[in-house]
């Protein structure tokens, strides 16, 4: 009887724990993380009797968990991935829908300046047309602004995000620190906590939507994690921390440093995956480009404007000012060098745009090691050549050899081991401004005007002068041409020689004014001369007054039949009220490609106008939009089938749970019922013996 009795103590102690993890299993149904429990069952050592090896019952050998560390992992896994798209695309199409919106993008307002300046060429001496033009300018110059300080905001807003989520990687890394510790003492017996082994699975997969990390199991059970390159987040229950801090370049932009005691370290370009990884790369892929694209195109148009009125004559004759404010101000030009914070060196820096056609929408870095300065563009990592000129500034060119379009003047000597950030289009949507605030000091005509002597014998007619660039010689650099200079070419003369079947120039000249004929396009001869077709001329002015030196191209075109002698005049156009000729040519900047151009391309339509630069812009950030959105689907659909695959094998099924507790019950009264069994034999043998 007492073994029976054992045997139906071993079955009842059985079938309870069977119930007990049954109901554990039940409750636990909603807990994150959960792994399903199942007990694991054996028979006790048998007997041996005359008649055989008997049976002594049941023991429990342990209580596992249904677990598959490969499907575990790969929820982990999938999960940083997500995460990852899921904080990119939320960025991206904040920023897509802010590029491309009729109220918020550029080309509305770039198309509305340009309209009323071609309404302003149409009828150059309305002022109430030329004012649409000033304040379509300022529309323009608000519109760049306010579409800056948006992306600046959201830039902001990525800042205050890596701060929260360093927090709470930290909090999960202390978390799991925690839970190592208690494993590893709870191990001691030989047997695994289940619950804690969960909660420290799910402390993984909730550190994973933060940022990708790497698990190793060690032989005591416990979690190495680990970072990026390799750097230990957790190791054992020591655990390490992130921080996001200003950047050493740009404090604007926030960076993670790696914080081990008392160490710390800029691990930034090493971390991928997770909120912090798509928030890093959304940054660098889209935000970046976007901001210098932007400031590009704002600093483009800019200087074309200002050079283009600054070849024209205003209402009053005089030469024509700027409409937007100078891209080399004073106060933008230190902008654009930023030292980095570690330096040991006080020294600061200005940097001049010298050609907006090349810029590019890249920083770059400048190292100095005592001796030399490097530098490399960071947007594709290529190494910069770097030529310091006789007044000390810093130009820059590619391996190809192409101008890169700044000067960099620095204040001083730096110090061996000094970095500087350069931003070259950075700030260019911040600093633009419309200026100019008086309609009648709009340049719309040029500068010069051409006229055929009344003498003339022939039918040689010639085309009003068109200024196609000016050289400014002079020191220190005039913003743009002088009016001295331009009225010192008074009466210029040019006259048909039959004999060369080319236009001379007659002399005397005005004081201090040099005319030199040049070569046109497809022409072999100077100044030559078809009779009876029309025939380009160019030819170059250079005026001296008093000591100002400037040189400018001219070009026009002369048709007809002139006769041997027949004169030509070009003179200052000081009476060009009605002159739309600079007008025309600033409502054509429209269309120039003036964009990121190649300046060693033979291709003269090696860059873009305005609006393809613009919209080449809108398109990448478009393209990037849709493949965050395509990844966003696909990516789900891998977390979803991954996180199904999981729960296939550890997720707890109430249906089956309530089969167990049918089945565990049953078990439990049958194993009470053997008790009974035993106890019945005991008494009915008690009463045998009175």
């Amino acid at each position: 009887m007492a073994d029976l009795l054992n045997i139906g103590m071993s079955g009842l102690h059985a079938a309870k724990t069977k119930l007990s993890v049954t109901g554990h299993n039940i409750t636990n149904v909603n807990t994150p993380g959960y792994t399903r429990q199942d007990t694991v069952q054996g028979t006790r050592t048998p007997q041996f009797s005359g008649a055989g090896y008997i049976g002594t019952g049941t023991s429990l050998l342990d209580v596992r968990r249904s677990y598959n560390e490969f499907l575990t992992t790969q929820v982990r896994s999938s999960t940083s991935l997500n995460s990852d798209v899921v904080a990119y695309k939320s960025q991206i199409d904040q920023l897509d829908s802010l590029l491309a919106g009729s109220s918020t993008g550029i080309t509305p307002s770039m198309d509305a300046f340009f309209s009323a300046t071609q309404a302003a060429a149409e009828d150059p001496s309305n002022i109430p047309a030329r004012q649409l033009v000033i304040s379509e300018a300022e529309g323009l110059a608000r519109r760049f602004n306010d579409l800056y300080d948006t992306i600046n905001t959201q830039n902001s807003s990525i800042n205050k995000q890596l701060v929260t989520s360093t927090e709470q990687i930290n909090r999960l890394a202390q978390t799991i620190g925690g839970l190592n510790d208690a494993i590893a003492n709870a191990g001691a017996n030989g047997s695994q906590p289940n619950d804690l082994l969960d909660a420290r699975d799910e402390a993984v997969r909730q550190l994973s939507t933060y940022v990708g990390v790497n698990v190793v199991v060690q032989d005591n059970n416990t979690f190495n994690v680990s970072l990026g390159s390799g750097q230990p987040l957790v190791v054992g229950n020591t655990v390490n921390q992130l921080q996001a801090v200003p950047g050493r370049g740009d404090p604007n932009t926030f960076e993670i440093d790696f914080v081990s005691g008392g160490s710390r370290q800029n691990i930034t370009s090493a971390l991928s995956g997770g909120e912090v990884g798509g928030l890093l790369r959304y940054r660098e892929d889209a935000l970046k480009p976007s901001v210098n694209a932007l400031g590009r195109l704002a600093l483009s148009i800019s200087e074309e404007v200002n050079t283009q009125l600054g070849q024209g004559l205003d209402l009053k004759g005089q030469v024509g000012a700027n409409l937007f404010k100078d891209i080399n101000d004073p106060s933008l030009t230190g902008l654009r060098v930023r030292p980095v914070a570690t330096n040991t060196s006080n020294v600061s820096g200005d940097m001049r745009i010298t050609d907006t056609s090349v810029l590019t929408t890249s920083d770059y870095r400048l190292d100095f090691d005592g001796t030399d300065f490097t530098a490399r563009r960071l947007s594709d990592g290529a190494a910069m050549t770097v030529t310091q000129g006789a007044d000390g500034a810093l130009s820059f060119t590619d391996s190809a050899g192409r101008d890169q379009g700044f000067s960099l003047t620095l204040s001083g000597t730096p110090a061996a081991g000094d970095q500087f950030v350069l931003e070259p289009t950075r700030r260019g949507a911040a600093g633009i401004s419309a200026e100019l605030d008086q309609a009648d000091q709009l340049a719309f005509a040029g500068p010069f005007k051409g006229e055929a002597d009344l003498q003339n014998k022939g039918t040689g007619k010639i085309t009003q002068p068109s200024l196609e660039g000016f050289t400014d010689n002079s020191t220190p650099p005039l913003a743009g041409l002088s009016r001295d200079a331009l009225a010192a070419v008074s009466q210029v003369g040019m006259r048909f020689d039959a004999a060369s079947n080319a236009m001379v120039v007659d002399t005397p000249l005005p004081p201090g004014v040099t005319v030199t004929m040049l070569t046109a396009d497809g022409q072999t001869v100077p100044g030559g001369v078809t009779p009876g077709q029309s025939n380009d001329l160019k030819y170059s002015i250079e005026v001296n007054v008093g000591g100002v030196q400037q040189s400018f191209t001219v070009s026009q075109s002369i048709s007809g039949r002139p006769e041997n002698g027949d004169k030509f005049s070009i003179d200052f156009n000081k009476n060009g009220v009605s002159d739309n000729r600079n007008a025309l040519k600033l409502a054509d900047l429209q269309n120039k490609q003036v964009v990121g151009v190649d300046p060693n391309s033979a291709n003269s339509n090696s860059g873009m106008n305005f609006n393809n630069g613009y919209g080449d812009m809108v398109e990448r950030v478009g393209t990037l939009t849709a493949q965050a959105r395509r990844d966003d689907v696909a990516t789900g659909a891998i977390l979803q089938q991954s996180t199904d695959s999981r729960n296939s094998v550890s997720a707890v099924s109430l249906d089956e749970e309530a089969a167990n507790l049918i089945q565990f019950e049953q078990y439990y009264n049958a194993s009470a019922q053997v008790i009974q069994v035993a106890r019945t034999l005991f008494d009915t043998l008690i009463s045998t013996l009175r």
